[in-house]
Protein backbone atom coordinates (compact mmCIF):
# COMPACT_ATOMS: atom_id res chain seq x y z
CA UNK A 1 0.00 0.00 0.00
CA UNK A 2 3.27 1.99 0.75
CA UNK A 3 4.38 1.71 -2.99
CA UNK A 4 0.43 2.33 -3.87
CA UNK A 5 0.13 5.55 -2.34
CA UNK A 6 4.32 6.46 -3.14
CA UNK A 7 2.65 6.67 -7.33
CA UNK A 8 -0.87 8.19 -6.41
CA UNK A 9 0.21 10.89 -4.15
CA UNK A 10 2.29 12.83 -6.51
CA UNK A 11 -0.13 12.67 -9.24
CA UNK A 12 -3.31 14.20 -7.00
CA UNK A 13 -0.90 17.03 -5.46
CA UNK A 14 -0.08 18.06 -8.39
CA UNK A 15 -3.73 18.09 -9.62
CA UNK A 16 -4.33 20.01 -6.12
CA UNK A 17 -1.28 22.68 -6.67
CA UNK A 18 -3.09 23.48 -10.18
CA UNK A 19 -6.12 23.71 -8.44
CA UNK A 20 -4.87 26.03 -5.20
CA UNK A 21 -2.96 28.15 -7.99
CA UNK A 22 -6.12 28.75 -9.43
CA UNK A 23 -8.09 29.21 -6.18
CA UNK A 24 -5.43 31.65 -5.06
CA UNK A 25 -5.80 33.99 -8.29
CA UNK A 26 -2.04 33.07 -9.24
CA UNK A 27 -3.75 32.19 -12.59
CA UNK A 28 -7.22 33.17 -14.19
CA UNK A 29 -8.82 30.89 -16.84
CA UNK A 30 -7.67 32.01 -20.14
CA UNK A 31 -3.91 31.31 -18.74
CA UNK A 32 -5.06 28.02 -17.60
CA UNK A 33 -6.44 27.25 -21.32
CA UNK A 34 -3.07 28.75 -22.64
CA UNK A 35 -1.17 25.96 -20.49
CA UNK A 36 -3.20 23.23 -21.88
CA UNK A 37 -3.19 24.34 -25.21
CA UNK A 38 0.61 24.65 -25.25
CA UNK A 39 0.57 20.41 -24.00
CA UNK A 40 -1.87 19.75 -26.21
CA UNK A 41 -0.06 21.75 -29.22
CA UNK A 42 3.56 20.71 -28.20
CA UNK A 43 4.53 18.92 -25.57
CA UNK A 44 2.03 15.62 -25.44
CA UNK A 45 3.34 15.32 -29.28
CA UNK A 46 6.86 15.33 -28.54
CA UNK A 47 6.09 13.04 -26.60
CA UNK A 48 4.52 10.35 -29.09
CA UNK A 49 6.94 11.54 -31.86
CA UNK A 50 9.96 10.39 -29.31
CA UNK A 51 8.42 7.32 -27.89
CA UNK A 52 7.43 6.14 -31.21
CA UNK A 53 9.70 7.49 -33.94
CA UNK A 54 12.24 5.13 -31.23
CA UNK A 55 10.42 2.05 -31.21
CA UNK A 56 9.21 -0.49 -34.38
CA UNK A 57 6.34 -0.32 -35.30
CA UNK A 58 5.81 -3.80 -34.74
CA UNK A 59 6.00 -2.64 -30.54
CA UNK A 60 4.09 0.48 -31.48
CA UNK A 61 0.38 -1.01 -33.00
CA UNK A 62 -0.67 -4.06 -31.03
CA UNK A 63 -3.54 -5.08 -32.87
CA UNK A 64 -5.02 -7.23 -30.29
CA UNK A 65 -4.90 -4.15 -27.60
CA UNK A 66 -6.37 -2.01 -29.87
CA UNK A 67 -9.41 -4.22 -30.82
CA UNK A 68 -9.68 -5.41 -27.42
CA UNK A 69 -9.79 -1.22 -26.04
CA UNK A 70 -12.03 -0.29 -28.41
CA UNK A 71 -14.21 -3.21 -27.60
CA UNK A 72 -14.30 -2.77 -24.04
CA UNK A 73 -15.29 0.88 -24.23
CA UNK A 74 -17.80 0.02 -26.85
CA UNK A 75 -19.79 -2.25 -24.38
CA UNK A 76 -19.05 0.87 -21.67
CA UNK A 77 -20.29 2.92 -23.99
CA UNK A 78 -23.65 0.59 -24.78
CA UNK A 79 -24.09 0.62 -21.04
CA UNK A 80 -24.23 3.94 -20.73
CA UNK A 81 -26.31 5.02 -23.17
CA UNK A 82 -28.63 2.49 -22.70
CA UNK A 83 -29.35 3.34 -18.99
CA UNK A 84 -29.51 7.20 -20.06
CA UNK A 85 -31.84 6.54 -22.69
CA UNK A 86 -34.50 3.94 -21.31
CA UNK A 87 -33.92 3.98 -17.63
CA UNK A 88 -33.18 7.83 -16.88
CA UNK A 89 -35.74 8.97 -19.72
CA UNK A 90 -32.88 11.50 -20.84
CA UNK A 91 -32.99 12.73 -24.62
CA UNK A 92 -30.81 11.48 -27.98
CA UNK A 93 -28.07 13.73 -27.10
CA UNK A 94 -27.57 13.63 -22.88
CA UNK A 95 -27.56 9.83 -23.64
CA UNK A 96 -25.02 10.02 -26.11
CA UNK A 97 -22.76 12.77 -23.99
CA UNK A 98 -23.51 10.55 -20.90
CA UNK A 99 -22.02 8.07 -22.85
CA UNK A 100 -18.87 9.38 -23.89
CA UNK A 101 -18.41 10.29 -20.34
CA UNK A 102 -18.26 6.97 -18.94
CA UNK A 103 -16.36 5.51 -22.00
CA UNK A 104 -13.57 8.22 -23.17
CA UNK A 105 -10.53 8.33 -20.42
CA UNK A 106 -8.28 11.25 -20.08
CA UNK A 107 -5.75 9.51 -21.34
CA UNK A 108 -2.77 12.01 -21.32
CA UNK A 109 -3.75 14.71 -18.76
CA UNK A 110 -4.13 11.85 -16.31
CA UNK A 111 -3.40 8.43 -17.69
CA UNK A 112 0.35 8.71 -19.15
CA UNK A 113 1.20 10.47 -15.55
CA UNK A 114 -0.41 7.33 -13.86
CA UNK A 115 0.38 4.28 -15.63
CA UNK A 116 4.03 6.37 -16.57
CA UNK A 117 4.75 5.78 -12.54
CA UNK A 118 3.13 2.54 -11.68
CA UNK A 119 4.64 0.67 -14.92
CA UNK A 120 6.78 3.05 -16.89
CA UNK A 121 7.86 3.33 -20.49
CA UNK A 122 4.81 1.12 -21.75
CA UNK A 123 2.52 3.94 -20.96
CA UNK A 124 3.39 5.50 -24.11
CA UNK A 125 2.35 3.20 -26.14
CA UNK A 126 -0.85 2.33 -24.37
CA UNK A 127 -1.67 6.36 -24.36
CA UNK A 128 -0.66 6.43 -28.14
CA UNK A 129 -3.40 3.42 -28.74
CA UNK A 130 -5.59 4.86 -26.57
CA UNK A 131 -6.41 7.91 -28.07
CA UNK A 132 -6.49 6.38 -31.77
CA UNK A 133 -9.15 4.40 -29.59
CA UNK A 134 -10.88 7.29 -28.21
CA UNK A 135 -10.38 10.29 -31.64
CA UNK A 136 -11.04 8.21 -34.22
CA UNK A 137 -14.03 5.88 -32.73
CA UNK A 138 -15.51 6.92 -29.56
CA UNK A 139 -15.56 10.75 -29.54
CA UNK A 140 -16.91 11.01 -33.11
CA UNK A 141 -19.35 8.41 -32.22
CA UNK A 142 -20.66 10.01 -29.55
CA UNK A 143 -20.67 13.45 -31.11
CA UNK A 144 -22.63 11.99 -34.32
CA UNK A 145 -25.10 10.60 -32.11
CA UNK A 146 -25.55 14.08 -30.48
CA UNK A 147 -25.70 15.90 -33.15
CA UNK A 148 -28.53 14.28 -34.63
CA UNK A 149 -30.40 14.07 -31.49
CA UNK A 150 -30.11 18.23 -32.01
CA UNK A 151 -31.31 17.93 -35.47
CA UNK A 152 -28.57 19.89 -36.56
CA UNK A 153 -25.48 20.58 -38.63
CA UNK A 154 -26.85 19.56 -41.23
CA UNK A 155 -26.95 15.10 -40.32
CA UNK A 156 -24.93 12.95 -39.21
CA UNK A 157 -22.52 12.42 -42.43
CA UNK A 158 -22.02 15.75 -42.68
CA UNK A 159 -20.77 15.96 -38.62
CA UNK A 160 -18.78 13.00 -39.19
CA UNK A 161 -16.57 14.77 -41.96
CA UNK A 162 -16.56 18.11 -39.95
CA UNK A 163 -15.42 15.89 -36.77
CA UNK A 164 -12.53 13.87 -38.95
CA UNK A 165 -11.40 17.06 -40.37
CA UNK A 166 -10.61 18.77 -36.79
CA UNK A 167 -9.21 15.34 -36.08
CA UNK A 168 -6.62 15.88 -38.83
CA UNK A 169 -5.98 19.14 -37.66
CA UNK A 170 -5.28 17.61 -33.83
CA UNK A 171 -1.68 17.77 -32.92
CA UNK A 172 -1.91 14.87 -30.72
CA UNK A 173 -3.30 13.24 -33.90
CA UNK A 174 -0.37 14.54 -35.68
CA UNK A 175 2.27 13.48 -33.30
CA UNK A 176 1.31 10.17 -33.68
CA UNK A 177 1.09 9.95 -37.46
CA UNK A 178 4.76 11.40 -37.44
CA UNK A 179 5.66 8.49 -35.03
CA UNK A 180 4.57 5.98 -36.73
CA UNK A 181 6.06 7.47 -39.92
CA UNK A 182 9.26 7.69 -38.62
CA UNK A 183 9.01 4.29 -37.16
CA UNK A 184 7.79 2.73 -40.17
CA UNK A 185 10.22 4.20 -42.08
CA UNK A 186 13.16 3.68 -40.28
CA UNK A 187 14.27 7.48 -39.66
CA UNK A 188 16.75 8.32 -36.93
CA UNK A 189 15.91 11.53 -35.67
CA UNK A 190 18.97 13.94 -35.35
CA UNK A 191 20.38 14.93 -32.35
CA UNK A 192 20.06 18.53 -32.94
CA UNK A 193 16.04 17.92 -33.49
CA UNK A 194 15.84 14.66 -30.34
CA UNK A 195 16.94 17.07 -28.17
CA UNK A 196 14.18 19.51 -27.56
CA UNK A 197 11.73 16.61 -28.63
CA UNK A 198 13.17 15.21 -25.42
CA UNK A 199 13.25 18.35 -23.71
CA UNK A 200 9.40 18.86 -24.34
CA UNK A 201 8.59 15.55 -23.79
CA UNK A 202 9.55 15.96 -20.05
CA UNK A 203 7.15 18.48 -19.47
CA UNK A 204 4.18 17.26 -20.61
CA UNK A 205 3.14 14.75 -17.45
CA UNK A 206 3.18 17.22 -14.75
CA UNK A 207 1.98 20.87 -16.82
CA UNK A 208 -0.84 18.13 -17.90
CA UNK A 209 -2.19 17.41 -14.29
CA UNK A 210 -1.11 20.94 -13.14
CA UNK A 211 -4.01 21.88 -15.90
CA UNK A 212 -6.51 19.26 -14.55
CA UNK A 213 -6.59 21.17 -11.14
CA UNK A 214 -6.39 24.53 -12.12
CA UNK A 215 -9.09 23.44 -14.65
CA UNK A 216 -11.32 21.95 -11.38
CA UNK A 217 -11.57 25.27 -10.05
CA UNK A 218 -14.75 27.36 -10.17
CA UNK A 219 -16.86 24.42 -11.78
CA UNK A 220 -20.50 25.00 -11.24
CA UNK A 221 -22.73 22.44 -10.46
CA UNK A 222 -26.25 23.13 -9.89
CA UNK A 223 -28.41 20.55 -8.80
CA UNK A 224 -26.72 17.91 -10.96
CA UNK A 225 -25.44 15.53 -8.23
CA UNK A 226 -27.21 12.45 -9.05
CA UNK A 227 -26.28 12.53 -12.69
CA UNK A 228 -22.72 13.64 -11.85
CA UNK A 229 -22.65 10.80 -9.19
CA UNK A 230 -23.95 7.36 -11.77
CA UNK A 231 -21.85 8.96 -14.73
CA UNK A 232 -18.59 8.98 -12.56
CA UNK A 233 -19.23 5.81 -11.44
CA UNK A 234 -19.28 4.20 -14.53
CA UNK A 235 -16.76 5.37 -15.81
CA UNK A 236 -14.18 4.44 -12.82
CA UNK A 237 -15.71 0.88 -12.75
CA UNK A 238 -17.75 0.01 -15.92
CA UNK A 239 -15.23 1.42 -17.78
CA UNK A 240 -12.44 -0.68 -16.46
CA UNK A 241 -14.22 -3.74 -15.91
CA UNK A 242 -15.09 -3.67 -19.59
CA UNK A 243 -11.51 -3.72 -20.87
CA UNK A 244 -10.43 -6.07 -18.35
CA UNK A 245 -13.28 -8.33 -19.77
CA UNK A 246 -12.55 -7.57 -23.11
CA UNK A 247 -8.43 -8.04 -22.44
CA UNK A 248 -9.49 -11.86 -21.39
CA UNK A 249 -11.35 -12.33 -24.60
CA UNK A 250 -8.27 -11.52 -27.15
CA UNK A 251 -5.21 -14.00 -26.63
CA UNK A 252 -2.00 -13.12 -27.03
CA UNK A 253 -1.89 -9.89 -25.35
CA UNK A 254 1.47 -9.03 -23.17
CA UNK A 255 -0.10 -8.77 -19.33
CA UNK A 256 1.83 -5.89 -18.75
CA UNK A 257 -0.58 -4.44 -21.62
CA UNK A 258 -3.61 -5.72 -20.52
CA UNK A 259 -2.37 -4.26 -16.90
CA UNK A 260 -1.76 -0.72 -19.00
CA UNK A 261 -5.10 -0.87 -20.84
CA UNK A 262 -6.74 -1.29 -17.35
CA UNK A 263 -5.27 1.43 -15.41
CA UNK A 264 -5.80 4.20 -18.89
CA UNK A 265 -9.18 2.71 -18.58
CA UNK A 266 -9.49 3.75 -14.65
CA UNK A 267 -8.42 7.21 -15.17
CA UNK A 268 -11.63 10.09 -15.22
CA UNK A 269 -13.17 11.12 -18.60
CA UNK A 270 -10.99 13.89 -20.25
CA UNK A 271 -10.82 17.39 -19.00
CA UNK A 272 -12.90 18.71 -22.18
CA UNK A 273 -15.83 16.57 -21.30
CA UNK A 274 -18.13 20.06 -20.01
CA UNK A 275 -16.86 22.16 -23.33
CA UNK A 276 -17.99 19.09 -25.53
CA UNK A 277 -21.74 18.86 -23.47
CA UNK A 278 -21.80 23.03 -23.56
CA UNK A 279 -23.13 23.01 -26.99
CA UNK A 280 -26.13 20.67 -25.95
CA UNK A 281 -26.77 22.00 -22.45
CA UNK A 282 -24.84 20.40 -20.46
CA UNK A 283 -22.18 22.06 -19.27
CA UNK A 284 -23.75 21.62 -15.57
CA UNK A 285 -23.82 17.90 -15.31
CA UNK A 286 -20.42 17.83 -17.47
CA UNK A 287 -18.43 19.78 -14.94
CA UNK A 288 -19.88 18.20 -11.60
CA UNK A 289 -19.37 14.16 -13.45
CA UNK A 290 -15.51 15.45 -14.23
CA UNK A 291 -15.24 17.33 -10.52
CA UNK A 292 -16.75 14.21 -9.31
CA UNK A 293 -14.88 11.55 -11.25
CA UNK A 294 -11.45 13.27 -10.38
CA UNK A 295 -12.03 13.16 -6.71
CA UNK A 296 -12.77 9.64 -6.87
CA UNK A 297 -10.33 8.35 -8.82
CA UNK A 298 -7.53 8.44 -6.12
CA UNK A 299 -9.57 5.52 -4.51
CA UNK A 300 -10.56 3.87 -7.38
CA UNK A 301 -6.89 4.13 -8.86
CA UNK A 302 -5.29 2.96 -5.98
CA UNK A 303 -7.78 0.09 -6.19
CA UNK A 304 -6.91 -0.82 -9.36
CA UNK A 305 -2.91 -0.47 -8.50
CA UNK A 306 -3.61 -3.36 -5.72
CA UNK A 307 -5.56 -5.67 -8.03
CA UNK A 308 -3.21 -5.79 -10.71
CA UNK A 309 -0.06 -6.29 -8.12
CA UNK A 310 1.68 -2.89 -7.77
CA UNK A 311 2.62 -2.53 -4.03
CA UNK A 312 0.95 -5.96 -3.06
CA UNK A 313 4.11 -6.75 -1.55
Amino acid sequence: MVQIFQITAPIFLLIGLGYLAAMGGLLNREQVRGIGAFVITFAMPALLIKALGTSSIQQTLVPGYLLAYAFGSLIAFTLAFGVSRWVRGDNLSGSAINAMGMSVSNSGFVGYPLVAAAIGSPAVLGMAMGMLVENLLMIPLALVLAEVGKQQGGGGLKVLGMIFGRLLKNPVIIGIIVGLGVSLLGIEIPPLLFKPIDMLAGVSAPLALFVIGASLFGMKARGVWVDAAWIASGKLIVHPLAVLGAFLLVPGIDPVMKSVGVLFACSPMMSIFPILGQRFGLEDRCSATLLVATVLSFVTISVALLFIGVGAS
